[in-house]
């Protein structure tokens, strides 16, 4: 024993430190490196997924069928957003995870960045909404750039769109930048089609047969007009009387127009419904009175 101990206490200190550390490292290694792999191993799947994903998007905003380009580069704009958000949020929870192994606390480390973060959120939490409520308004195609719409109490044309706020500008041209957390319910005015509804009033004594035959023959000669007639989407209707009032009666006429084009089909068909009661002799509903007035769309 004593030779024993006397070999321990002349070996150099430096080598019985290092074969400690080396035991050390040895034993962590194999408690803990498996799961470190593990941890690397599902952080890239999961990175890998989220690309998957990002792509699909990419790619679906490259289709034709997208109503326009601007709405194209917001998805790819999207897709980035989400792919670096979601790279941020693996990368954080798989160093958490490999820092634990290490043996560093992340207890005080997780306090600061939660009072952090509770800070920032009540700050931001109209941004967050915002950024919410427009990644979903973008993702649904509720609007698109161009549609005639109403918000928040606005009504406008869509000038502008990001995932914080929507520009419309009115009638008048004032310009209204409503941030999206208020969007709570979206009319369109111009999905699709937009309806053209007009009454016509003559006088009680002309024949209704033969007013209804002239404004059928006006409607179906602008739907079969080269300049105008890619812009009616579906059938005009000539229903009749809609209403009779003392010497007039109102004859109602519907024409559905393609989004953005129903002002100029509306124009063209009052100057065409007048010019053929004028050539035809029919008499207006009042003197002084204009042949054709607009009137609110017929419920659909």
């Amino acid at each position: 024993m004593s030779i024993l101990g006397t070999n321990i206490l002349s070996e150099p200190i430096w080598r019985r430190v290092f074969s400690a550390w080396h035991d050390d490292l040895a034993n962590w290694a194999r408690l803990h490196v498996p799961r470190i792999l593990v941890i690397l191993i599902v952080a890239g799947v999961l990175t890998r997924l989220l690309g998957l994903l990002t792509r699909k998007l990419q790619d679906f905003s490259r289709r034709n069928a997208l109503p326009s380009g601007i709405r194209a580069t917001q998805l790819r704009t999207l897709a980035s957003i989400i792919q670096s958000v979601g790279g941020f949020v693996i990368f954080f929870f798989a160093l958490l995870q490999i820092l634990d192994d290490v043996g560093i606390d992340v207890k005080p480390f997780l306090a600061s960045a939660g009072i952090v973060g509770l800070a920032v959120g009540f700050g931001a939490q109209t941004l967050v909404k915002d950024v919410i409520n427009g990644f979903f308004i973008i993702i649904d195609n509720i609007y698109d750039l161009g549609d005639l719409v109403k918000i928040a109490g606005v009504q406008g044309t869509v000038e502008q769109m990001s995932l914080r706020m929507t520009v419309l500008r009115d009638d008048t041209g004032a310009v209204h930048s409503v941030p999206n957390s208020e969007i709570k319910i979206v009319s369109n005015m111009t999905r699709d089609w937009a309806q053209v509804a007009l009454h016509v009033s003559v006088d009680y004594s002309e024949s209704s047969d033969r007013v209804i035959e002239l404004l059928k023959e006006v409607v179906s000669g602008l739907r079969d007009d080269p300049e105008f007639g890619k812009d009616i989407v579906g059938e005009p209707e000539v229903p009749g009387i809609e209403r009779v009032s003392g010497s007039e009666v109102d004859y109602l006429v519907i024409v559905k127009a393609g989004p953005g084009s129903q002002h100029a089909v509306r124009r063209e068909l009052r100057k065409r419904i007048k010019a053929s009661l004028e050539k035809n002799g029919i008499k207006a509903g009042a003197p002084n009175r204009m042949y054709v007035m607009e009137a609110p769309p017929a419920s659909r």
